[in-house]
């Protein structure tokens, strides 16, 4: 499946048993040897009362992690079109919290994402003070970044021209960067307007991807709090635009865009 070119690999683990090893995982994201994929999903059942669904996130390096919003737009499309539950609204366990993604009667799915924490220890970030921008050393340079979680880290770095950005360059050194213990996604933004922003996303453990949901968010989040952008934004990315919705404060993150099965198939391990 994919949505907006960011493309996931979805396993149905409640009809069967699957217990993958990293090595599984970087096999079938092998876009050579493999089936290829950005993030592998895992559909499971929830072991909560009223929640619906566990879902479960790998990078294409075997690493397991806490949120994507894209991937949570295709697991309610592929819950629906396996038909493992009649719902068009869900409640989904991942390990950052309970999201509950929304299938539209267009097709699109809203995903309520909760509310963006800005606090360094829930990155986390090696920054005793929570501040709404900070300057981190890069190859002997002060790189200015927004610090927000979207239940999973990221750093934004607001661009000039977003085409022009060193995103693998300095994306690939900010990702590892010692001030982020379980390393972090870095978002380039470049802000059109108060309702139009262009990003792209070196995605921790995985690269450079066409899209990625928390990453739109995160960037809205951060834009939101410098004030450059109203309540709603559009976030076009390489692979298409996705709209984010949030008033701040404590209110909860609205994500909606599409989700598109590509194809079905099977694969011994």
């Amino acid at each position: 499946m994919h949505g907006l070119g960011n493309d996931f690999v979805v396993i149905d683990a409640i009809n069967q048993a699957v217990n993958l090893s990293p090595a599984q995982v970087r096999l079938m994201a092998d876009r050579h040897r493999g089936i290829g994929c950005d993030q592998l999903l895992l559909v499971e059942a929830s072991n909560l009362t009223n929640v619906d669904f566990r879902y479960r996130i790998f990078n294409a390096d075997g690493g397991e992690v806490e949120q994507c919003g894209n991937g949570a737009r295709c697991f309610v499309q592929f819950v629906v079109e396996k038909g493992l539950t009649q719902k068009t609204q869900i409640s989904v366990e991942t390990t950052s919290g309970i999201i509950r993604p929304q299938l539209e009667a267009d097709g699109q799915v809203t995903v309520d994402m909760g509310m963006p924490h800005f606090s360094p220890a829930s990155l986390p970030f090696d920054n005793k003070v929570e501040s709404d921008r900070y300057f981190i050393t890069v190859n002997d340079d002060d790189v200015e970044i927004g610090a927000v979680s979207m239940g999973n880290p990221h750093a934004v770095v607001l661009v000039d021209d977003v085409s022009a950005a060193p995103v693998v360059r300095l994306g690939s050194v900010i990702e590892s960067h010692a001030l982020f213990p379980q390393r972090v996604n870095v978002g380039f933004m470049q802000v059109v307007s108060r309702s139009h922003v262009r990003l792209r996303v070196f995605e921790r453990g995985t690269g450079e991807t066409l899209a990625c949901g928390t990453g739109a968010c995160a960037a809205m989040a951060v834009a939101h709090r410098w004030g450059m952008v109203d309540d709603a934004v559009s976030v076009e990315l390489p692979g298409g635009r996705l709209l984010i919705r949030w008033p701040g404060g404590e209110s909860p993150l609205l994500l909606t865009g599409p989700a598109q099965t590509v194809f079905t198939g099977s694969i011994e391990i």
